[in-house]
């Protein structure tokens, strides 16, 4: 009888067990879409860069707004990284490498991954300085966030996950915003 009784109740609970993790997968791994998994394995690489850039501005630029910029910049990207890794590994999908610049994209076409900079593109900016410096970044990055912002936007139109849906509309109001200011920035 104490037998049948602790099988019984190894049996109840390992069917709550077994529902619980359905129940919690489903609400993290069912909810999401291809455009949501491409969303993430693209901006986490596309934001990497970002940082490199801002990481190289520390030492490079000669004005302080840029400066300032950069590690906004920084600041903000690193979390989102941080995010969107966790949604893929919760999906069970590809994490991009952090080995940029040079990561392999795969066959990712240039289309997909809007406002990248080249392996040139980056040595020209580690190699300038002072004022060259500031508006090369300046025009970089602005080029960088465009590609990022069109990202966002096919993000918010065929995604499927609340959170990534909603990060691509924060990532698009930041980056317009901060857009204004690199061109401000350069206009001055």
């Amino acid at each position: 009888m104490r037998k049948a009784l602790m099988a019984a109740t190894l049996a109840a609970a390992l069917i709550t067990l077994v529902a619980c993790g359905s129940e919690d997968n489903s609400a993290t791994s069912t909810d999401h879409n291809d455009a949501d998994v491409t969303f993430a394995q693209q901006m986490i690489p596309h934001h990497q860069q970002a940082i490199e850039m801002a990481e190289i501005a520390e030492t490079r630029a000669e004005s302080q707004e840029v400066k300032d910029l950069a590690a906004d910049i920084e600041a903000a990207q690193g979390p989102e990284i941080e995010t969107m890794t966790g949604w893929l590994e919760s999906w069970g999908e590809d994490v991009p490498d952090e080995g940029m610049p040079g990561m392999d994209h795969g066959d990712m076409s240039s289309d997909e991954m809007t406002g990248m900079m080249s392996e040139e593109d980056m040595t020209e900016l580690e190699n300038a300085s002072g004022a060259e410096f500031d508006q090369m970044f300046l025009t970089m990055m602005t080029e960088h966030h465009e590609g990022a912002i069109e990202m966002a936007q096919t993000e918010q139109a065929d995604g499927e996950f609340p959170d990534a849906k909603a990060m691509a509309a924060d990532i698009e109001t930041a980056q317009t915003e901060e857009i204004q200011t690199m061109q401000a920035l350069l206009k001055s």
